[in-house]
């Protein structure tokens, strides 16, 4: 079975950073391409950025130069690093795995930036 946990939201002041982790289980995580995704209140998610298997990244326009997406396939994990955090960025950030034509979320974990 499949699980993805998400970690390290919380409230940061605009401005600030964060680094956001996903843990990944019950797959063979080094093949996976992973990709973080974002949802506002009363908005629709919204793609974040994607990192394939050869660690390739790829970025929203959004986040693009402050955003930076890393895996480590030894830890089975993924990160989200965030930095110069904005209002707008406030939102509860989710994982997705994707392997074999198939997706796999996790639960999600807010992100909050006062301005």
């Amino acid at each position: 079975q499949v699980q993805l946990v998400e970690s390290g939201g919380g409230l940061v002041q605009a401005g600030g950073s964060l680094r956001l982790s996903c843990a990944a289980s019950g797959i063979i995580f080094r093949m996976s391409a992973m990709a973080w995704y974002r949802q506002a209140p009363g908005k629709t998610r919204e793609w974040v950025g994607t990192i394939n298997s050869a660690s390739a990244t790829f970025y929203a326009d959004s986040v693009k130069g402050r955003f930076t997406i890393s895996r480590d396939n030894a830890k089975n994990m993924v990160y989200l690093q965030m930095n110069s955090l904005k209002s707008e960025d406030t939102a509860v950030y989710y994982c997705k795995l994707m392997n074999a034509g198939r997706e796999y979320w996790g639960q999600g974990t807010q992100v909050t930036v006062s301005s």
